[in-house]
């Protein structure tokens, strides 16, 4: 008897709120990350994709709007690797309990990823590294300058 109440709290249940965390999307790191395939999960062209983005990441862009954000423990069934940067799974209210968009800039999963996709590029965390490559750049430039004079 125990075991099939346990096996109905797993089925979809039509009285589950919009606001109960077993209703909100969820959002794999793969579903962004532009190393992907499609058939390795990811959901938007690459050109709307980021470069290995991580639950941390997806989940600070989504807070910083607003939004009500959970970080599950959990591994996109589609991913080969078992690293734990690849680990995590991001629950995210879409609809509030009377079935209207929480916010009106995210009416679906789809608007939130590329939201995702815009927004995690210009993160903190992502702009030291292209500045430092920037410089290493423009150091190498001053060099072939140089040595162009002599």
């Amino acid at each position: 008897m125990a075991h099939s109440s346990t096996a109905q709290v797993l089925v979809w249940n039509p009285n589950k709120k919009h606001s109960d965390p077993e209703r909100w999307v969820c959002i794999y790191p793969a579903y962004v990350n532009s190393k992907k395939t499609l058939a390795q999960g990811r959901r938007l062209q690459k050109d709307k994709c980021v470069e290995n983005p991580t639950h941390q990441e997806i989940r600070d862009v989504l807070a910083a709007v607003g939004l009500k954000v959970g970080v599950e423990n959990k591994l996109y069934s589609r991913e080969r690797s078992k690293e734990l940067v690849y680990r995590g799974r991001i629950r995210v209210q879409l609809r509030n309990d009377d079935g209207t968009p929480c916010s009106p800039n995210f009416p679906t999963r789809d608007s939130l990823l590329y939201h995702l996709g815009e927004m995690i590029p210009k993160l903190k965390t992502r702009q030291t590294k292209p500045s430092t490559e920037q410089a290493q750049a423009g150091g190498g430039g001053k060099g072939k300058k140089g040595k162009g004079r002599r």
